[in-house]
């Protein structure tokens, strides 16, 4: 057992990896860059992925190329659609085994995982690695499109789509195209109406864990995050972000087919909408559409409110 935290472990190395999490010990150097990393096997993956550029095992539908044969077999369970891990509490199912295991925390609300700057606790170490990031600002993963950089592999993956325009995941019932799968989930949840999320001290439940992480905050009353102009304080890195450029005026969002600029991401997507008429959000109780998801869930008050009065 951790004298840290309490996390407890079958095997005695395991509990030794996870103590470097508390003295943030990194033994493993990379030398072909500044990259460290506590355990062996990430340096490993990191010289892999990173510099040795090769990629031998591709994918026959879509072109997706990786340099370890297990990553391929586990994105192929993308076009297969199979989800072979059961959640045994509920009806959640899953193609990969880390996806079920951060689920189950869901269930558990164990969160053995702990940041030793300000106590911020995580499910999955994964989590709190995402999360040093906020006291170390390390970006080293750059594109060589922009000045783009970002704390983590896949937020590059994800920002290069901008320049690609690759959106390989469409909705079987709207025709929504996302660039990326998860978004995809995010998205049908709008038909389905499901609301996995449960806040364990109300009612509130959400389609996502992010709005429900929001939520607890509320409970908490937790503001880690503090701009240094005057003083405004929040629960999410993310909103000090958008605060920042009520100082800086910065406006980074430019439209491509007009002179329109825009502070935050989503408001060019809503900007863009009108470009296309692309009304993505359907209303599954009748034929109202919209190009906006916060557009739909005020509609569908209005069923609420029928059905309401109806019982």
């Amino acid at each position: 057992m951790c004298g840290e935290c309490g996390y407890r472990a079958a095997k005695k190395s395991h509990l030794s990896q996870h103590m470097k999490t508390h003295t943030g010990q990194k033994p493993y150097k990379c030398d072909q860059c500044d990259y460290s990393a506590a355990q062996k096997i990430s340096l490993d993956f990191h010289i892999a992925s990173r510099h040795s550029g090769a990629n031998p095992h591709t994918c026959g539908e879509c072109g997706y190329s990786t340099h370890l044969k297990s990553n391929l077999n586990n994105h192929m369970r993308t076009h297969m659609g199979v989800k072979p891990y059961k959640c045994d509490q509920c009806d959640f199912s899953s193609a990969h085994k880390c996806s079920l295991d951060k689920h189950l925390a869901t269930h558990t609300g164990e969160k053995p995982y702990m940041c030793g700057e300000c106590g911020y606790r995580a499910a999955q170490k994964s989590q709190l690695s995402r999360h040093m990031v906020v006291h170390t600002g390390q970006k080293p993963h750059k594109c060589d499109q922009c000045d783009f950089s970002a704390a983590e592999k896949f937020m590059l993956d994800q920002h290069l789509m901008k320049h690609t325009g690759e959106k390989p995941y469409m909705c079987g019932e709207c025709g929504y195209r996302a660039a990326r799968k998860y978004h995809l989930s995010r998205h049908m949840r709008t038909h389905t109406g499901q609301k996995p999320y449960k806040c364990d001290q109300c009612d509130y439940s959400a389609a996502q864990k992010c709005h429900l992480d929001q939520h607890l905050a509320k409970h908490m009353g937790e503001k880690p995050y503090m701009c240094g102009e005057c003083g405004y304080r929040t629960a999410w890195k993310s909103n000090l972000s958008r605060h920042m450029v009520v100082h800086t005026g910065q406006k980074p969002y430019k439209c491509d087919q007009c002179d329109y600029s825009a502070a935050q991401k989503c408001h060019l997507y809503q900007h863009l909408a009108k470009h296309a008429g692309e009304k993505p959000y359907m209303c599954g109780e009748c034929e109202y559409r919209t190009a906006r998801k916060c557009h739909l869930t005020q509609h569908m008050g209005t069923h609420a409110r029928e059905n309401a009065l109806k019982s």
